[in-house]
């Protein structure tokens, strides 16, 4: 029998729209418990295991249109089809009358895990010099 795959290493890299910050005062509350269920979501796909998230909006203030994101998630996801299906919850996911991709954009990084290939070696092993 064949070993399973290993899963994908995803980051999911999310930025804040300047749809967000042309709310009204107080207008943003509807967005953050839409953005809050999409992570819930995103946590709950079959094949999803969440190992960690990372805000920046201490450091890096107003829209993010690519690198630096406002957010990441660090995931190991099955399959690419699951990872398409998480990035798809932007789309599906409402805030009133619009869905959250009116205030949020998301882009997926897929790898592996990096690891040391074993006939490396130890650092510091007498061969390494």
């Amino acid at each position: 029998m064949a070993e399973p795959a290993a899963p994908l290493r995803v980051l999911f890299c999310i930025g804040v729209n300047q749809n967000f910050f042309d709310l009204p005062a107080g207008g943003t509350g509807a967005v953050w418990q839409s953005f809050s269920a999409m992570l819930g979501e995103l946590a709950a796909l079959d094949g999803v295991t969440v190992l960690g998230t990372i805000d920046d909006d201490q450091h890096m203030v107003g829209p993010s249109a690519a690198w630096p994101w406002t957010c990441y998630v660090l995931a190991d996801v099955a399959g690419q089809p699951t990872v398409a299906e998480a990035c798809n919850l932007l789309r599906t996911t409402p805030v009133g009358e619009h869905a959250l991709w009116r205030y949020l954009r998301i882009e997926a990084r897929m790898g592996r895990e990096l690891t040391i290939p074993a006939a490396v070696g130890r650092p510091g092993a007498a061969g390494d010099r």
